[in-house]
């Protein structure tokens, strides 16, 4: 192996001793001021210089296919799919943008377009991107009107996703796979900043993929990597291994059924024996059966040594919720647990989901951003202060994934509340303090505020509540009070 030949010779080659015929005298090493060593020296690489953490593309096309058969056939790996797919969209999802009117319009139409059609489709394009990994959603864009349409590219038939060479980890152009005439395209990968933030090697590079931009977003990935994994990768085998043992139980529970007649002739030769099995037939329901008392009826069952076949199953089926992140209680197996452990089994799942939340989160606000500055006809070029203010705002409402438990919440802020209100009392803390220990449980129950904000808003909305008010006059010139 040439790299670790290389690395050896590189780290030690200082140390080796001299040939045999050498002279002995000492000779620089040309490799430590980067001269070439042999003709083949292109062809060698470091150990430590290799960034490359993709699967081998049979690999990774063997995946995909994998985890479409293991989501069609297999009900565990079905329901690790669609299980996050259900918490984060089955209320559905929508954009919001606040300081432009038309931005808001343009957004609006773009996800009610019939094409484009977000609420039937983004379900879709979600369980794919746990499925395969990854997504690409090639552009098609009026150049007069600036109205977006998206359309939709398998993964399978992604050859390559190119990278910036001066910056891997952001994905620059993909390259399909060759069609049957011989024909691949080349898509440009849609990032919302202007061209002019790539290097000049990078733009060069960008302008050759001429067949249209694309969205591009991969999940279950490193920074060195170039294509997304499906979420079902490391539980393919185990998945397969717990459906064969659930068929191999269905076997085993029919054979432990079944029974055969043992019909013993006692004192019978070898033809009557054959004469009787001719004639011979199994007795049906309610029938009668007339022998002497040379012939003996006995029904047979198979002597299977039986095992506790539910707790093999619940390993196997426990061995994949685990390293899926999902208590065994999502998946019915509740034995065990009561209300009070499954809210804390429940905890991982909820992170788990939400980091994948933030994922798709940040992929429709980039599909967002594209739809306003194209609505602006300002793809490739700076924008105004005012207009960034404006993207900035843009952000994606999702719905609650669980229903909480207010209860508990409700009573916490109460007692928070007024331990704060003692404190300020006796003078102890600042009243922007108190206010913090105020918000951040009431972030716990969904609302959310700026403490400092708060209080300065507070203090306006009250400002004349204090002043002294002068009693009215009684008439009589005097301060209105009874004698």
């Amino acid at each position: 192996m040439k790299w670790l030949n290389l690395l050896t010779f590189g780290l030690f080659g200082a140390a080796n001793p001299a040939p045999a015929g050498h002279d002995g005298a000492e000779t620089p090493l040309r490799e430590a001021a980067g001269a070439t060593v042999d003709a083949d020296d292109h062809e060698w690489r470091r150990l430590t210089g290799d960034g490359n953490r993709d699967l081998a593309p049979m690999t990774h096309s063997r995946m995909q296919q994998l985890a479409h058969f293991l989501w069609e056939s297999n009900l565990l790996a079905n329901r690790l799919i669609e299980l996050p797919v259900a918490y984060l969209l089955s209320q559905g999802v929508s954009w919001r943008i606040e300081g432009d009117e038309g931005a808001a319009r343009a957004l609006k139409r773009h996800w009610k377009d019939g094409l484009n059609a977000w609420d039937l489709k983004l379900p879709k394009r979600v369980r794919e991107l746990g499925l395969f990994g990854e997504q690409c959603w090639p552009v098609f864009r009026g150049a007069q009107s600036g109205f977006v349409r998206l359309g939709y590219l398998d993964p399978a038939l992604i050859e390559t996703v190119v990278t910036d060479p001066d910056n891997r980890e952001q994905p620059i152009g993909v390259v399909t796979r060759k069609n049957r005439k011989g024909e691949a395209r080349r898509y440009r990968v849609i990032v919302n900043v202007p061209e002019s933030a790539f290097t000049e090697r990078t733009r060069e590079i960008r302008q050759g993929f001429i067949d249209g931009d694309c969205f591009y977003f991969r999940v279950n990935d490193l920074c060195s990597s170039t294509r997304g994994r499906s979420d079902l990768l490391a539980q393919a085998d185990w998945l397969d291994a717990y459906d064969q043992f659930l068929f191999g139980e269905i076997d085993r529970a029919a054979a432990v059924r079944a029974f055969v007649w043992d019909v013993t002739l006692d004192g019978a030769d070898q033809n009557e024996v054959n004469q009787r099995a001719a004639s011979i037939s199994p007795p049906r329901a309610n029938s009668v059966r007339v022998h002497n008392d040379r012939e003996k009826w006995q029904a047979v069952a198979p002597t299977l040594n039986a095992y506790d076949a539910g707790n093999a199953a619940r390993l196997f089926r426990n061995h994949v919720l685990g390293g899926a992140t999902v208590p065994e209680h999502w998946y019915g197996g509740a034995e065990d647990v009561n209300r009070s452990t499954g809210d804390s089994m429940s905890e991982p799942t909820e992170k788990m989901l939400d980091m994948r939340q933030q994922i798709i989160r940040h992929m429709l606000v980039q599909v967002g951003q594209y739809v306003v500055r194209s609505h602006w006809h300002r793809l490739d070029e700076e924008l105004t202060e005012e207009q960034e203010d404006i993207l900035d705002s843009l952000s994606v409402d999702f719905p609650e994934l669980t229903a909480k438990d207010t209860t508990k919440y409700a009573a916490a802020l109460q007692q928070i509340t007024a331990a704060c209100a003692q404190l300020l009392t006796e003078g102890l803390i600042t009243r922007q303090t108190a206010l913090r220990f105020v918000s951040a449980m009431a972030a716990r129950l969904g609302v959310t505020f700026d403490a400092d904000e708060e209080l300065a808003a507070a203090e306006a909305e009250h400002l004349g509540d204090d002043a002294f008010n002068t009693p009215p006059d009684d008439g009589e010139g005097g301060d209105g009070d009874a004698d």
